[in-house]
């Protein structure tokens, strides 16, 4: 027996018209394509120091092994993951993902920086080719302080030869943020998009962390 109303008598009808209208409702919605709210983009920085002026032999995503060298760059391990994205939510396939960061000891790569001994067992400056789902991974070192700045990692996106981001990822939640020149200029949302979660793993004996972000491509 269906379910009755009391005033209203069955109720299998007024049911199925509802049902009905809901679906004639909800029809525009299930047409529309999964992603149409435009993402908000990685916040840009300028280059700063140090990209390099001229790129060394090894630019692979590797930038804790220096192919031919003896040793590996001393630091903590980081697995830095990621996608490229446009504004509609799209991978950008194909997209060269370059990093660049000082060393151990607060020095980059690049000759002039600022003072101190370089560690000749660190790469400096990788990149890597985002796949089909605009996918990419580096293994560098986690990222610290040097006068002046807080930790971060500078990063640039190139799509077909041209230049679409730079930015900087920094640490989530470390001390020096908060003074950072660059960084506090940033809305606490934009703060939000650059900033890297550093999670533990146990996969070797050296420290090693792992983190994953997104990079949206304005435009």
């Amino acid at each position: 027996m269906p379910a009755t109303d009391r005033r209203r008598g069955p109720t299998y009808g007024r049911k199925f018209t509802l049902t009905r209208r809901a679906l004639i409702l909800a029809a525009p919605c299930l047409l529309l394509p999964a992603a149409t709210r435009a993402l908000a983009p990685t916040p840009t920085t300028g280059d700063g120091p140090f990209y390099p002026s001229r790129l060394p032999a090894d630019i692979d995503s590797d930038l804790v092994k220096i192919e031919g060298a003896v040793r590996e760059a001393g630091g903590d391990i980081l697995s830095l993951a990621g996608t490229v994205l446009d504004g509609k939510g799209q991978p950008i396939a194909g997209a060269r993902v370059e990093i660049w960061q000082c060393d151990v000891n607060g020095v980059y790569l690049e000759s002039g920086s600022y003072g101190g001994r370089r560690d000749s067992g660190f790469q400096g400056f990788g990149h890597a080719i985002a796949d089909a789902e605009g996918r990419f991974r580096f293994r560098t070192i986690v990222p610290v302080p040097y006068t002046g700045r807080t930790p971060h990692i500078h990063v640039k996106v190139l799509k077909g030869g041209r230049e679409v981001l730079t930015s900087q990822l920094y640490r989530t939640g470390f001390p020096q943020n908060a003074s950072d020149f660059l960084f506090r200029r940033l809305s606490a949302a934009e703060q939000a998009r650059v900033s890297m979660v550093l999670t533990p793993t146990t996969e070797t004996k050296r420290p090693t962390f792992e983190t994953e972000v997104t990079l949206v491509v304005d435009g």
